[in-house]
């Protein structure tokens, strides 16, 4: 498994140009990611490729020049952001002789740092275990079969075996404990359907200032930074707004390329947003690359099962774009998005009056069956989207 790189630690960063685009801002963002894990970018080093090579990813010669931009300022690891193959990974270790780490295992290993809760830990270690599972194929030096003789009688299977198989018997038990832990989630969701309580989940890329904008909205106190990924465990919180209570969630950020093995082991947890009755997509206003975070999170949105959930975006920090609070309606006359600074409140009050109209619509028909879906009397909110 990923060792998260001490505090200290020195990296070189590698971002190959495969046609993806937006090629910068995927950068910035990456070196947010390396300091978030706890190590320091050294050196970037930069290329182009039609297609990844299929032993080292990067090609041979562009390996060398990592391996000179590593002894010239004394890296202890090199990251890649990319996803790597198992067999690349090991080969590029092979001839650099220093770790690799891939984009996945490196936001495997922040989730690792971030988790707060006994849920979010279990969660975040079945992501993680299931990602080595892929790394057991010949990542071994110890293969041969266990020797016999007195103390070294071992159960007549290669290491690897036994590494699978205990590998398995963990994977199986997180499995079960988290399956328990959704029965109690499922059990309290159905206490707030019972209440008729508007449920609203914040959701956005990570960073745009979900946990800012819950603190300022709840004065719940929850942790928030400038930082990706400081919110992993959901927290939830009562709100009154003019129209009624509401159940405000803060969710997990999502990101682009998001691992899918921390879809699957958070998929209890994104479930969370996928039930909700409405959405707020938080958006940060201020970033360039800001149609690409919203593309992103859509994308995770539609993988969990939440593209018909209801929402409203929430243009966040203003404040550093010297826009003026406003509230943008569709042609039904229902509010579709909010310009506001959770920082500085500024907006915030336009956003309680559209949660209040969401609240007043929930309560007047919480159970309509004029649409297929029961949670669709706000469906106007998701047009234009």
């Amino acid at each position: 498994m990923f060792e998260r790189p001490a505090s200290g630690e020195r990296a070189v960063v590698v971002q190959l140009d495969l046609g993806q685009g937006a090629l910068d801002e995927r950068l910035s963002e990456f070196r947010l990611l390396v300091a978030s894990a706890g190590a320091s970018v050294e050196a970037v080093v930069r290329g182009r490729r039609a297609a990844p090579d299929p032993a080292l990813f990067a090609g041979r010669g562009k390996v060398d020049e990592i391996a000179e931009t590593m002894r010239a300022h004394d890296a202890d690891l090199v990251i890649f952001n990319h996803a790597l193959s198992p067999a690349q990974q090991r080969n590029l270790e092979k001839l650099l002789e220093r770790r690799v780490v891939d984009r996945t295992a490196l936001i495997l290993d922040i989730f690792a740092l971030r988790a707060r809760s006994h849920e979010g830990k279990l969660q975040v270690e079945l992501a993680q275990l299931s990602h080595l599972a892929t790394r057991l194929v010949r990542g071994w030096t110890h293969l041969e079969r266990q020797k016999g003789g007195i103390g070294l009688r071992g159960p007549g299977e290669k290491q690897l075996e036994t590494d699978r198989r205990l590998l398995g018997h963990r994977v199986r038990l997180l499995k079960t404990r988290l399956a328990q832990l959704e029965k109690q989630r499922r059990t309290r969701r159905r206490g707030r359907e019972r209440r008729d309580v508007l449920s609203v989940s914040l959701v956005g890329y990570t960073n745009a200032g979900k946990s800012t904008l819950f603190n300022a909205l709840t004065k719940a106190g929850a942790f928030a930074a400038d930082q990706l990924f400081a919110t992993l465990d959901t927290t939830s919180r009562r709100l009154y707004v003019g129209g009624g209570n509401v159940v405000l969630s803060d969710t997990v950020g999502f990101i682009r390329d998001l691992p899918h093995a921390l879809v699957a082991a958070f998929h209890a947890t994104l479930e969370e947003t996928a039930n909700a009755d409405l959405l707020l997509h938080v958006v940060d206003a201020a970033s360039d690359d800001r149609d690409a975070q919203i593309a992103a999170v859509d994308a995770v949105l539609d993988e969990i099962g939440a593209h018909d959930v209801p929402r409203i975006q929430v243009w966040n920090k203003i404040d550093l774009t010297h826009a003026a609070p406003a509230a943008t309606r569709n042609e039904c006359g229902r509010i579709e998005r909010v310009f506001l600074s959770a920082r500085t409140g500024e907006g915030l009050d336009l956003l309680r009056a559209a949660l209040g109209e969401a609240a007043e619509s929930f309560d007047s028909d919480p159970l309509s069956t004029t649409h297929d879906d029961p949670r669709s009397f706000a469906a106007e909110f998701s047009q234009d989207q």
